[in-house]
């Protein structure tokens, strides 16, 4: 068994040999704070190159260009009431700047990283194992090359034909389990099988657990939001809500840093109608892919949420037709007089993402919301992730005709209403809270005093969240045993 400081060594050769800096959180949340050096190397690598200091194009702040682009203000874009039929301001964040077009670099950035700086994890003899549904296994395939890791993805068979040509191409070992987007048990399974071949040869890191997941969005992705909201509000605007899908519930830890910063706001989680496991105890199949996966992870904070929202996913594919076919496009431009610029990067929004779009207007109109009032949102990735599902649509539906625009912009989007949605009193959300036991203290070996901590430590989450100044020290401190930051100072 090597010890922690020999595997720190390991890892330490390695970084040298390929020449990897690790960013720290507050340069992803201010990318002012990077060294002008490394900023002006940038200039010259593309947005998705497989080079190590893309690491420091992990925030939300990149200039949108697909090479060589500097930092700016964070990337947003606000939906007009002419389309989401609601008087409130809906801001999403957008995700297609990052590096592999999602945010979920910055998922597994804290994972991995955490481990790679304690000495548990040695990058010369282990493999990094990302179970996932999607972009989170390509955000720790990328996240790996650049750290100097060999990765392994397991994600269902029936994901977009993108993401595996994808994971291929950064040279991951790529397993493909049976089912959908919510087959996460086969996920599991997979995984345990993976352990008992090859024993400490791999290391799991599960975005349904690993606390580094969420602590990403609450160091990075809250303070984003906030910045957003302080240049956009009016004197009489509020930050009433925060609208997101429940995936691995990442993202929703950015909830736990603005309940701090706006303590009356409304946290509403969401996730497909076709597998109600919050709602309703439920399960099922469905097509939008990065969210809903028939469990409640690990790291959501239940107690931070407000209400939960099914969204069909029968319209939110409607709806991507609606926002990517030309004909879909042209109806929103001559008929709702939409800015055509701005019609034009509704390719923004993949399908997770109209499904938080989707989820914003239902509760905008839960609460009969006017224009004082403030929904942010996100849009995980975009529509460059899921051309196949649309013409897969195509395929089964016909071509797009310009009667269908109107029909879908009527029905599936001014149409939403407020039905499947929980305004949890305390005992709906220690219900939700409990259902984790079943996954995580039957099946993966998490403990009743901890899940009980989760719930009745007032103090547990915020020791979480806390880490992220402790990591950040031992990230500079592990820089300075490569010695490397010191040419870019």
């Amino acid at each position: 068994m090597k010890s922690k400081e020999q595997i720190l060594k390991n890892t330490i050769k390695r970084c040298r040999e390929k020449h990897i800096i690790i960013p720290t959180y507050k340069q992803m949340r201010n990318p002012d704070l990077i060294p002008e050096k490394i900023r002006a190397k940038l200039k010259d690598i593309g947005l998705w190159d497989l080079n190590s200091l893309n690491m420091f194009r992990i925030t939300w702040k990149n200039e949108p260009v697909n090479h060589g682009g500097g930092f700016g203000k964070v990337n947003y874009i606000e939906i007009p009431p002419e389309l989401s039929g609601v008087k409130a301001r809906i801001i999403m964040l957008i995700g297609k700047f990052f590096p592999t077009g999602s945010h979920k670099v910055g998922a597994t950035f804290g994972p991995l990283v955490e481990k790679l700086i304690t000495g548990k994890f040695d990058p010369t003899t282990q493999k990094a194992l990302w179970p996932s549904t999607g972009n989170y296994c390509r955000g720790g395939a990328y996240d790996s090359y650049l750290l100097g890791c060999d990765s392994i993805a397991v994600l269902p068979e029936e994901m977009s034909r993108e993401r595996f040509d994808w994971l291929y191409h950064v040279g991951a070992e790529v397993i493909a389990t049976p089912g959908c987007e919510s087959n996460v048990k086969e996920i599991y399974d997979k995984v345990k099988e993976l352990k008992a071949e090859r024993g400490d040869e791999i290391v799991n890191l599960n975005q349904f657990e690993e606390i580094g997941n969420s602590l990403w969005h609450y160091a990075v992705t809250g303070p984003a939001m906030e910045e957003v909201f302080l240049a956009e509000k009016n004197p009489k605007q509020r930050f009433t809500s925060l609208f997101l899908t429940q995936g691995s519930a990442g993202t929703l830890g950015c909830a736990d840093y603005l309940r701090e910063k706006f303590p009356l706001m409304k946290v509403c989680a969401g996730e497909a109608e076709q597998c109600p496991t919050l709602l309703y105890n439920g399960y099922g199949g469905h097509r939008i892919e990065g969210i809903g996966d028939k469990h409640v992870p690990w790291i959501h904070n239940l107690k931070n949420m407000d209400l939960v929202a099914g969204i069909d996913d029968e319209p939110n594919l409607k709806i991507m037709r609606l926002f990517n076919e030309q004909k879909g496009k042209d109806y929103l431009i001559r008929e709702l007089n939409l800015d055509e610029n701005f019609v034009n990067n509704l390719d923004l929004l993949g399908i997770s993402s109209i499904a938080n779009l989707m989820g914003s207007i239902k509760l905008a109109k839960y609460y009969e919301m006017d224009e004082n009032d403030i929904i942010f949102t996100v849009a995980t990735d975009s529509m460059e992730m899921y051309q196949s599902r649309l013409q897969e649509e195509r395929d089964l539906r016909g071509e797009f005709q310009k009667g269908q625009a109107a029909v879908i912009y009527e029905g599936s989007l001014l149409g939403l209403k407020i039905d499947n949605m929980i305004e949890m009193t305390y005992y709906q959300k220690k219900r939700m809270h409990n259902l984790k036991y079943f996954t995580w203290v039957e099946q993966q070996g998490k403990s009743v005093e901890e899940l009980n901590a989760q719930w009745y430590d007032d103090d547990y989450w915020k020791r979480q969240f806390a880490k992220v100044d402790e990591w950040d020290r031992e990230i500079l401190e592990f820089n300075e045993r490569t010695g490397l930051l010191k040419e870019y100072l």
